[in-house]
């Protein structure tokens, strides 16, 4: 079977991965245009520095459906298996390879439709997600389900964390999907339309924290944007990641939503229900430290309010 994959980011090299050692011929890889870093250097993303010392044949679109689908017909692939591609594919390809085009997403579709749905399924404290084999249609992640691979989240569990599993997961659910298809057993099931959700994707701005929030909300979406783009709120006018936590008792109700009770190694933060347990923050302009160390500098006392 002659495989087309399209990816980018680390979570489609262990797909990507997985199939090689699997012994499939993957004919080529397409991944998003090269990126100059600083100072004019290149950097490739994730899938072509692997491909590439793999020995597997690399095309670069800034768009695939304007520019790629001759290069694709002359391949003729069997089948196409995207993951994290990044870009809109056409009628005209998907109807190039043999077996269709197959999608690896990292939700048990049809929720958390979107781009970032390990993320989303955090911040809305999920206990269990998993990954999506299906057949790629032009409404986003809106396909036909091959099938599906479920896994439990971890308590404490964040998005990198929760990342590194689902590839993984991802890998093994690919392989079995095309053992399906090459047995001659595969059966696409429709989405519930009735059922799906859809999310956007998230920027830098989305960190912000409402501490009228419940703590359980904030410490979800701390797991949801660790490692990137981290929650934040604001200490002085200062910037001030929050890079883990726990939730924590609630804390006197005079203590105004924001309010720090900080002892010498410990700081809460009074949130609208309970209260949130600082354990690792980051002063703008400082390096990340454990709340003991940062309690030494006095930044934080008992009449601090965070909050921009």
């Amino acid at each position: 079977m002659r495989i087309l994959f399209l990816g980018t980011p680390d979570f489609a090299v262990k797909a990507l991965d997985k199939l090689v050692s699997e012994g499939y011929d993957v004919v080529g890889a397409v991944t998003q245009p090269d990126k100059r870093r600083n100072r004019g250097e290149i950097s490739f993303c994730p899938v072509k520095e692997y491909a590439v010392n793999h020995g597997i044949k690399v095309y670069q679109y800034d768009s695939i459906r304007r520019q790629g689908v001759e290069d694709i017909k002359a391949i003729d692939p069997d089948v196409m298996i995207t993951c994290a591609f990044g870009q809109i594919i056409s009628q005209e390809i998907l109807d190039i390879p043999k077996y269709g085009v197959l999608n690896i997403h990292a939700s048990l579709l049809p929720k958390y439709r979107g781009s970032s749905p390990i993320q989303w399924c955090l911040i809305n404290g999920e206990k269990t997600t998993g990954v999506t084999i299906m057949k790629t249609a032009l409404a986003v992640d809106s396909g036909d389900i091959l099938l599906q691979k479920q896994l439990d989240i971890l308590p404490d569990e964040n998005a990198g964390e929760l990342f590194d599993r689902l590839a993984e997961l991802g890998g093994e659910a690919i392989v079995d999907a095309l053992k399906l298809i090459e047995s001659g057993n595969a059966v696409f099931t429709p989405q519930d339309e009735s059922k799906a959700t859809h999310y956007p994707m998230i920027s830098k701005e989305d960190g912000l924290i409402d501490w009228n929030l419940s703590a359980e909300d904030i410490f979800n979406k701390m797991r949801g944007f660790t490692p990137w783009p981290s929650v934040y709120t604001y200490l002085d006018g200062k910037l001030f990641k929050i890079l883990k936590s726990k939730v924590a008792d609630d804390l006197p109700a005079q203590l105004p939503v924001g309010g720090v009770c900080a002892t010498k190694n410990t700081a809460l933060v009074k949130c609208g229900k309970g209260a949130l347990q600082l354990l690792q923050v980051q002063l703008e302009g400082k390096k990340a430290m454990d709340i003991s160390s940062f309690m030494a500098s006095g930044k934080l006392n008992n009449e601090t309010v965070l909050g921009k």
